[in-house]
């Protein structure tokens, strides 16, 4: 009979574990990083300065709208005075009180005209100006939370990774830049 032969193997199985620290790996560090920079954020009372920026837009909203409810006020008064006016004169009753009404209406329609107009164009400015602070906070926060997610991988990286693998790594972020 013959004995089984047993061959000493130098091949290990190939299987490659995830660099960890403190029991947890890369992603549960980038998690950890946003999560800090989140209570950061909210710890300098960030969402609240947004707040009293978008409270200040509506407030110069409201004040301009106001300016316009008086602009349309002082042509209906403007208006009221023309028809008085007009009432009062004998002579030339008919033309004038046609004048009057036809200034009055003019200056109504444009008065109304430009506030509608003053109005629409404020408040796409405010509208705007808000869109443009909600994503330049967002883009801050966004780049925040990127920056501090790459600075906590490239530093579990360069603390777990040795010259070899970290080639490696980067002719395959090469290969993969090149083939988009």
């Amino acid at each position: 009979m013959s004995e089984p032969q047993t061959t000493a193997g130098t091949q290990v199985p190939s299987h490659e574990t995830e660099p960890t620290a403190f029991g947890l790996t890369a992603p549960a560090w980038i998690a950890l990083a946003v999560i800090v920079v989140i209570a950061i954020l909210i710890w300098k009372k960030v969402p609240a300065a947004i707040g009293k920026a978008l409270d200040s837009k509506i407030t110069l909203i409201r004040d301009q709208l106001a300016e316009a409810e008086s602009l349309r006020k002082e042509a209906e008064a403007l208006k009221a005075e023309y028809e008085k006016k007009a009432k009062s004169a004998d002579k030339d009753r008919a033309a004038l009180l046609e004048r009057a009404k036809h200034d009055a209406e003019e200056i109504v329609a444009k008065a109304r005209t430009d506030a509608e107009a003053l109005i629409g164009r404020r408040t796409r400015m405010a509208e705007d100006k808000i869109a443009a602070e909600e994503r330049a906070a967002v883009d801050q926060l966004r780049a925040s939370a990127a920056d501090a997610a790459a600075k906590a991988a490239a530093r579990l990286i360069a603390e777990r990774h040795e010259a070899r693998t970290d080639a490696k790594l980067v002719d395959q972020a090469i290969k993969e830049i090149a083939s988009r």
